[in-house]
Formats: C-alpha cells, structure tokens, sequence
C-alpha cells in the first residue's frame, strides 16, 4: 500500500514526498475510498428502495447524491498512484477498510433512510478533514486540495439530506 511495502518497480511513481509521507496519505486516501464506495452502495440501496409520497424527490435526491459519491472514487484512487501509492484491489478491501456501517434491513422508513445517509456524510466530512491533516504534515498539497472540494461537497449533501427530514413547522428534524 506504500511505497515502505515493496511496490513494484513498474507502479512506484517517482515522487517528492518522503515515504512515510506516502504511506500516510495513501493510507488515509484508501480509507477514505472504501468509505466511498460503502456510502455509494448504501445511496445506491436506498434509492431502489425508497417508498412513501415523496418518493419521486427522494429518489432524485439520493440517485444525484450516488452519481456525486462515486465521481469521487476515480479521484482518490489516481491521486494515491500519483504519490507512488498503492489503492484498492478488492471488494474485501473496501470491507476491511471502510468506516461506514452497511443497511441490509429488508425495509428502513424513508425519513430514517435520509437521516442515516446524513450522519454517513458528516462521518465522511469529519475523516476528510482528518485526512486534510495528514496531507498537511506529507506537504501533499494536491491531495489536500481534492479534499477541500470534497469537504464542500459532502457538506451540501449532508444540508440537503438534513432539509429534506425536517419536520413541517419544525427547526429539527
């Protein structure tokens, strides 16, 4: 996963980050990508699987939300090679790696379905921000560039997914 546990000559991007700045944030960025594709599925999941009146918006919502959770999937995975990194290989890495708890319930109500996938996003925000921290102290600038667009959108999911479960008349949902 690093440039520390022998890459292979033909992957090992030459780079002017140290190695164990490399490893870092390679490792960070990985976590980051498995949650990526856990918040993707369970988005994805819902969005088959909403029901009730609203279901027309809701299903909008989360099938734009899924296509923005997988657009950065590409981003996080080439930025890892481009430091001389290694990504993920597998599904069961994704498992072993990913912070985002699964739903595999036969039938979640739609509000809880939205109010999970909002406390998913600000889960991904927070860990994009201690991902930001670590590509600080590698002087990997590039990477916490990405992730400062990433903050923003996981941010305005997060707000739409919190408006969306408000109650009428209500402050909170």
């Amino acid at each position: 996963m690093s440039k520390t546990s022998k890459v292979s000559p033909d992957l090992d991007t030459p780079t002017d980050l140290s190695s164990d700045g490399v490893k870092k944030v390679s490792e960070a960025l990985n976590v980051l990508l498995a949650d990526a594709f856990a918040l993707y599925l369970k988005t994805k999941n819902f969005h088959w699987h909403i029901s009730g009146r609203h279901f027309r918006d809701y299903h909008l919502l989360l099938d734009e939300q899924s296509d923005q959770i997988f657009a950065t999937t590409d981003q996080l995975a080439e930025r890892v090679r481009k430091i001389g990194g290694t990504t993920l290989k597998s599904i069961g890495q994704v498992a072993k790696l990913q912070t985002i708890k699964d739903n595999n319930e036969d039938y979640v109500p739609p509000r809880e379905m939205l109010r999970e996938l909002m406390q998913d996003n600000k889960h991904v925000a927070a860990a994009m921000r201690k991902a930001h921290d670590v590509c600080d102290e590698a002087g990997d600038v590039a990477s916490a560039s990405i992730l400062e667009n990433f903050i923003d959108e996981t941010e305005r999911r997060t707000w739409f997914l919190f408006e969306a479960t408000r109650q009428e008349g209500g402050n909170e949902a």
